[in-house]
């Protein structure tokens, strides 16, 4: 068995010091290490723990991800999409459950035959950990120079890896005041169209602001209004843009990151709102326009229709979720939360369509990544 706590302490001493993730019992023990010893952020799946470590990485911190193999297929998405388009670098532990000759759970025997496959076929560089722990130093320097060349590795876990490590007693985060403002019957809901909103958002942001837009149209149509260092468009990795948000804010608190999402994506991951209001980054604003549509594939219809995203933001834990009736509430409140702060969820509806031959961005993922590292790392933190 690895002794956990030197097998942690090395990875400390190579930078890799935060750490998201979902529990398996082949990991409990480096799990327990990095929530006593290192900064540990409890996802509510995988896909969300690798967006989640990859904002981290790119707010400047070496990031890593730990999860059972069943849930490598939740990860799927933001790994193919996220990772490989923008070259962003994370380091995972995936353990084998069902591995062939090993007794296991009727669940877990097809993912034991494929695990090592799926890796290879998303192109992720692995290995499997050796017990030893002169061999897994070994391994972790190489799999450091890999996540040095911006592509991510991981180490594939087998049972009884890891000795044990106790977990220290955890105290959950204070309840706090929370602000609620909810459809005012009074007013009526302007809905404007998306491009009429997102220049709002665009035009109130300051030089410690991070621009984080959806993937679709939302992102397409904001590079289409302006272009810019502090920008992200999120190219696939459906439902993640928040939770890399939350990475990104837990990360640089200094920064203002502000996430626009869309209601066909925030329904796909919605377990993030739990997360973002359990951890509840004063730096981080979640903006969702919602349209009740995919529109990015034809317009077909979302069941947003009867979400009360507001209510069930606040449920969350989010600081503040209001309901924003106009671009005129938009603007004001956008500049509240700029003075105030605290994590804020703002609900905006919008119509259906966008611009005619709307374009895509001419620059690729990864040069959007290293623009905004760049900007990133010229602003020092206060």
């Amino acid at each position: 068995m690895l002794d956990t706590k030197a097998f942690g302490n090395e990875l400390q001493r190579l930078g890799f010091s935060f750490y998201s993730g979902v529990p398996c019992s082949f990991l409990k023990n480096l799990i327990n290490y990095a929530i006593n010893e290192c900064e540990y952020v409890a996802a509510a799946n995988e896909g969300d723990a690798v967006a989640i470590a990859s904002g981290a990485w790119l707010a400047g911190k070496k990031s890593v991800v730990l999860m059972q193999n069943s849930g490598l297929t939740n990860a799927v998405s933001p790994l193919v999409s996220l990772s490989y388009p923008f070259r962003i670098p994370v380091l995972g532990f995936v353990t084998l459950r069902g591995e062939p000759g090993t007794p296991d759970e009727p669940q877990h025997e097809l993912m034991g035959q494929i695990t090592t496959q799926m890796l290879d076929l998303m192109q992720v560089k692995w290995q499997f950990l050796s017990c030893d722990l002169k061999k897994a130093r070994q391994q972790l320097s190489q799999a450091n120079q890999w996540i040095a060349g911006n592509r991510p590795f991981f180490f594939v876990v087998k049972k009884g890896t890891f000795a044990d490590e106790p977990l220290k007693k955890q105290t959950p985060p204070l309840q706090r005041n929370r602000i609620k403002k909810k459809k005012n019957a009074g007013f009526k809901d302007q809905i404007p169209c998306r491009h009429e909103a997102l220049p709002v958002i665009s035009a109130w942001k300051k030089s410690n602001t991070v621009l984080i837009a959806t993937t679709g149209k939302t992102g397409r149509e904001l590079y289409e209004i302006e272009d810019a260092p502090n920008h992200l468009y999120m190219v696939g990795s459906m439902g993640c843009s928040s939770s890399l948000g939350l990475g990104m804010a837990l990360t640089r608190k200094d920064l203002k990151i502000t996430v626009i999402d869309g209601d066909g994506s925030l329904l796909m991951r919605m377990g993030s709102l739990a997360t973002n209001g359990y951890y509840s980054p004063r730096n981080m604003l979640h903006i969702l326009l919602d349209n009740h549509a995919h529109d990015s594939t034809g317009g077909q219809s979302t069941v947003s229709h009867h979400t009360d995203f507001v209510e069930i933001a606040a449920s969350c834990g989010y600081t503040k979720s209001i309901y924003i009736h106009s671009l005129k509430e938009l603007q004001a409140a956008l500049r509240e939360w700029r003075q105030s702060g605290g994590l804020t969820f703002l609900y905006m509806k919008i119509s259906k369509g966008s611009r005619k031959q709307l374009g895509r961005p001419k620059i690729k993922p990864y040069e959007v990544k290293e623009r905004l590292k760049t900007f990133i790392n010229n602003h020092s933190l206060d």
